[in-house]
């Protein structure tokens, strides 16, 4: 992973690969950013005027490398569009700085140092620096290929060395032997390496993670950062009447598996429980998904992978709170053993579901997972699933839509995950759609009204949660997995999405801020 170190050297003087400084967009033209001024001396004042001669307007997430003036120790800049300046009296938003940390950073492919001259007025500016670039630097390579090619007899390597990630970020203006500037450092290096976990994991193809392997990961991360973990498979999961878990993967040759890994803290009086639906390849089942819709659905265990780097996350940086992961792990194929639509399965808490479509088949596990975890009783349940198309239909593909049994823990949910630059928008459970959730033949169906869709699969969930236990739902089908260009610090591929949110989640709940 790319290095993070708080530099005490000036733009100028750094020896590095070259220099990043912020620029923006100004009433009457470019602006240069604090923490530029030596670099814009070396330039005789005239940084923004050359930047405007060579196309840059600071529009954000705008990139323009120049050759270095003399005086300037690193042989190139790299200036960055922060978006338009603030006003006199304003900073510029560490969404801003987070995102154009990360274009740099992805810019810079293939160098071994960098300078990042941003506005770092405080350590929290200083800490959405160091995540935008330690993010948009992530690079996924695992399934490249490492020597000779048997298709053309040509050696190649794994990292070509102009798209190797950058190797180190030197923060300036960093502070180092500021307490508050030191942890925000620290705390931003286990974040990124947390998320992108997440993001490498959601990235592997599905032959090579399955459920079994996903949960091979969670106990040798369990046992290198000291956490509980506790692996049921199969005949487990029979044994304790997990009807949904197993009615999913039953059409799989690689049979489901449910993780719990919990961080403890001596000194916590606070449980977070946070459930993540692990569907590790979801063709769809019997009611198979269409042509074109299949080819990305490894992503579809997005939400176990940010529950598992959220729990590791909590114990590496020491929070007073126990965090329990629940990862509903599962392959939904279709197979002569695979659940038919009309069949009913008999869920962990004992209500019968009909399945009317196998392609809703995340509620069906994350509905057994939910009331597992309300056994124990925690202050609160958070799930995160890349739950139904009809989120992105309402929200797009960079906003999750949250969800829950108390508007005031949604209400808090919501603000932290703007607080910490995730994208995200309050949404409704309206009753009048519970009715349409109604069988025949069982307590339930798992579809409902096809408008809405998103809403239903919500009420679904809140069925299976346990009374008076405040619970969230984040739909993240939108923002889970990438396809397009890479922009800001977001990559082509996982995301990671939600492992900030629930990351600032357990700090407020440490806090004792719940919500």
């Amino acid at each position: 992973m790319t290095a993070l170190t708080l530099s005490t050297s000036s733009a100028a003087t750094l020896r590095a690969d070259a220099v990043v400084v912020g620029v923006a967009k100004g009433a009457k033209g470019v602006v240069v950013a604090p923490g530029a001024e030596a670099v814009d001396k070396a330039f005789g004042g005239k940084l923004a005027a050359v930047l405007e001669t060579l196309g840059a307007s600071g529009a954000e997430g705008e990139v323009t490398k120049l050759p270095a003036a003399d005086g300037l120790k690193a042989p190139v800049v790299l200036a960055v569009g922060l978006g338009d300046a603030p006003g006199k009296d304003d900073g510029y938003g560490h969404e801003a700085l987070r995102r154009a940390a990360g274009s740099a950073a992805r810019a810079l492919a293939g160098s071994k140092k960098a300078g990042f001259a941003l506005p770092v007025e405080d350590a929290e500016a200083a800490a959405a620096v160091s995540e935008g670039a330690l993010l948009g630097a992530y690079s996924y390579a695992a399934n490249r290929s490492n020597g000779n090619s048997a298709q053309n007899g040509k050696g190649t390597k794994k990292n070509d060395a102009k798209s190797a990630p950058l190797g180190e970020v030197a923060l300036l203006g960093g502070k180092p032997r500021d307490k508050e500037f030191k942890a925000a450092a620290a705390r931003s290096q286990t974040l990124a390496a947390e998320i992108n976990r997440a993001r490498d994991l959601i990235n592997l193809p599905p032959n090579d993670l399955d459920p079994k392997s996903f949960a091979a990961e969670a106990q040798a991360a369990a046992k290198e950062f000291g956490l509980k973990v506790e692996v049921l498979d199969e005949k487990a999961l029979k044994k304790g009447g997990y009807g949904g878990l197993l009615g999913v993967g039953q059409g799989s040759q690689a049979p489901p598996r449910l993780v719990r890994i919990a961080h403890t803290h001596a000194k916590a009086t606070k449980t977070l429980a946070l459930v993540g639906k692990g569907i590790t390849y979801d063709s769809g089942g019997i009611s198979l998904k269409p042509a074109g819709h299949n080819e990305t659905m490894k992503c579809d265990m997005s939400g176990a992978a940010a529950v598992f780097a959220a729990v590791v996350a909590a114990a590496r940086l020491g929070l007073e709170v126990n965090v329990t992961g629940w990862l509903a792990l599962a392959e939904n194929m279709p197979s002569g053993s695979a659940t038919r639509p009309g069949d009913v399965l008999s869920m962990y808490s004992g209500k019968t579901v009909e399945v009317l479509n196998t392609d809703a088949e995340g509620r069906l596990v994350l509905a057994d997972v939910l009331t597992r975890a309300s056994e124990e009783s925690p202050d609160a349940i958070v799930d995160v699933a890349t739950l139904t198309g009809a989120m992105v239909l309402a929200l797009g593909h960079r906003t999750f839509g949250i969800m829950a049994n108390d508007d005031a823990f949604r209400t808090s949910v919501h603000e932290i995950a703007e607080e910490v630059g995730e994208q995200s928008w309050p949404m409704p459970l309206p009753s009048e759609l519970r009715k349409g959730m109604d069988s025949p033949v069982a307590d339930l169906a798992n579809m409902g009204e096809r408008m809405g869709g998103g809403l239903v699969a919500g009420l679904f969930l809140k069925e299976f949660v346990g009374e008076g236990i405040a619970w969230a739902h984040l739909d993240i089908a939108g923002p889970a997995f990438h396809e397009g260009a890479p922009w800001g610090y977001t990559p082509k591929g996982g995301t990671g999405s939600a492992v900030r949110t629930l990351v600032r989640l357990a700090e407020r709940t440490a806090a004792g801020d719940l919500g």
